[in-house]
């Protein structure tokens, strides 16, 4: 969620790496192993066992509305006009273990495509999958061309809700040199993220799964432990009430991955995984 400023003024997303947290047993030591290598894995457009085919949208569907009566909240990283409104989105609100800035600009690929229209797309992509697998799905904010809102309003939108499961979508900003994906899972911190941060660690193995297998993409060279890093830093995470993730889909100042970001059949893919992963999780 790192990028160079848009203002000076501007606080800037940085996500630190942080030792992946958390001893595992048994079946959860090997959830976080992970799946087989992406390169000789099942893409996330082909149809799994019971599924029926959708053409139009380039996925595969399960024909018996699996996600009925799940609720999921989507939360896109950033918003598109943070950088004009400085002011509003370095305004400090306190996320239990410190005080940050209400939101940030995110990043940028070389170019200029930014991290904030990214996860917009990407967060309307799969809201429509999870849609038409009968989940009701609400995002935390309603276009790219607005400002925030700030993180505690994102999480509280989670809880609100009362949200199955929430993932928040974002890309990194690191040096060139490093690539992959990682999923942030929140910690116990003694606060009201407590209860479910069993629930969201299983969230955040499945999704990783899932976007391995579907996108191809590595897992992160430079964050966590096979794709996983803990957190309690972040308020999204602190605050919320519910199962919560974010993925950080891959580094948007890698060439390689910047380029893939900008494709419009690769994020329709990155969408279809996530959803995979969310559906994952509710069969448990």
């Amino acid at each position: 969620m790192t990028g160079k400023a848009l203002a000076a003024t501007l606080v800037l997303c940085g996500l630190g790496a942080a030792a992946c947290g958390g001893a595992t047993t048994g079946a959860d030591l090997a959830r976080e192993r992970g799946p087989v290598p992406p390169a000789t894995a099942r893409t996330a457009t082909t149809p799994a066992a019971g599924t029926a085919s959708d053409p139009a949208a380039g996925r595969s569907i399960q024909s018996d509305k699996p996600l009925r009566g799940k609720i999921v909240v989507i939360d896109p990283g950033h918003n598109g006009q943070n950088y004009r409104h400085p002011a509003k989105i370095n305004k400090k609100v306190n996320v239990l273990t410190q005080w940050k800035a209400c939101d940030t600009t995110g990043t940028t690929t070389a170019n200029g495509y930014s991290e904030a229209a990214f996860t917009w797309d990407v967060s309307q992509r799969l809201a429509k999958i999870l849609k038409s697998r009968g989940a009701t799905v609400k995002l935390t904010r309603d276009d790219n061309s607005g400002v925030g809102p700030c993180i505690t309003q994102r999480a509280a939108i989670g809880n609100d809700a009362k949200a199955d499961a929430v993932i928040s979508v974002h890309a990194d900003g690191s040096s060139t040199a490093n690539h992959g994906f990682h999923v942030i899972m929140p910690e116990k911190i003694g606060g009201p993220v407590d209860p479910v941060v069993a629930a969201s660690k299983k969230l955040g193995l499945d999704i990783r799964n899932a976007f391995a297998r579907g996108t191809g993409l590595a897992y992160s060279t430079y964050i966590g432990k096979n794709a996983l890093d803990y957190r309690d830093d972040l308020g999204g995470l602190n605050l919320s009430t519910v199962p919560k993730v974010f993925i950080e889909s891959g580094n948007m100042k890698n060439p390689a991955e910047a380029a893939k970001f900008q494709q419009p059949a690769f994020r329709q893919k990155i969408a279809l995984s996530l959803a995979n992963g969310l559906q994952k999780y509710f069969k448990g």
